[in-house]
């Protein structure tokens, strides 16, 4: 999160009022769409009720610092993926917290672990909008000095991304063995479609067509570390029950087989990466 606050400046913020039509389908599509599509999926395939909530808690995670990398490579809009990114996971820290109390209770009935949701809220702060805070301050008070180091800390940032989601899938190994055939193809799934609605939600907002690709994967793309982080949070009040990060952890994985394709069809249709 600091990575992700060490490339965002004030401006970024103040393009919601510059582009408010597309973010506000960005918006639309990341808070309320993918847990939406998410909950078919899952009452779908029926799995496990931990499992369920886990699946769950990744769909009300933001897109990440990824997802601006995954924009500029496809030829979208980096300043609205940059944008819908910071303003998301802002907001994340208020509407997360409620949606997993909510979910939790849906599929696990008398069995939800006690979620206290202004404590989660709070945590979600100092995980999530305190680290990226100080990244933003640093980038405005030193703006050359945060150019320099930021390429380090994105390297440190992906290298821990890529700690957490092995460690994820090592610690829930056997869950990830009984209910891979459900849970790998399901999440694919969810991928394809959360991609397809995102080009859809834009094409018929009007949006550009690298602001439609932006929308695309800022949808279909969320932040694994973090649903990875949230499910061991609630896993500690549930007596270290590991299935609410596995499909987080998974979906770390998995999500790269629908996301580079994407982005090798999306370069095809711009000619090229956007430079903005």
């Amino acid at each position: 999160m600091f990575s992700l606050g060490l490339g965002l400046t004030l401006g970024d913020f103040q393009r919601i009022f510059t582009m408010p039509r597309a973010v506000l389908t960005g918006a639309v599509c990341q808070i309320l769409i993918v847990p939406i599509i998410a909950f078919l999926m899952v009452t779908l395939i029926k799995p496990p009720a931990e499992i369920a909530v886990g699946i769950m808690i990744l769909s009300f995670c933001p897109g990440g610092v990824v997802s601006n990398i995954m924009t500029k490579l496809a030829g979208g809009t980096v300043a609205l993926s940059i944008t819908l990114t910071a303003t998301i996971s802002l907001l994340s820290v208020l509407t997360l917290p409620i949606f997993v109390n909510l979910a939790a209770h849906h599929f696990m009935n008398d069995s939800a672990p006690t979620i206290n949701t202004l404590t989660l809220g709070l945590t979600m702060f100092a995980i999530t909008a305190f680290p990226a805070s100080i990244g933003i301050a640093f980038r405005h008070y030193a703006p050359a000095r945060a150019i320099a180091i930021e390429p380090i800390i994105v390297r440190v940032a992906n290298t821990l991304f890529v700690l957490i989601v092995l460690a994820s899938i090592a610690s829930g190994w056997d869950l990830l063995v009984a209910n891979f055939l459900k849970l790998g193809p399901s999440l694919i799934a969810i991928n394809v479609i959360l991609f397809g609605i995102g080009l859809f939600a834009a094409s018929l907002a009007k949006l550009h067509q690298r602001d439609r690709i932006c929308i695309a994967i800022e949808t279909g793309f969320q932040n694994s570390a973090l649903g990875i982080t949230i499910g061991s949070l609630v896993a500690a009040s549930a007596a270290g029950v590991s299935a609410f990060s596995l499909p987080s952890g998974v979906y770390g994985v998995t999500s790269y087989a629908v996301a580079f394709p994407f982005i090798l069809w999306a370069r095809k249709q711009t000619g090229k990466p956007s430079a903005q």
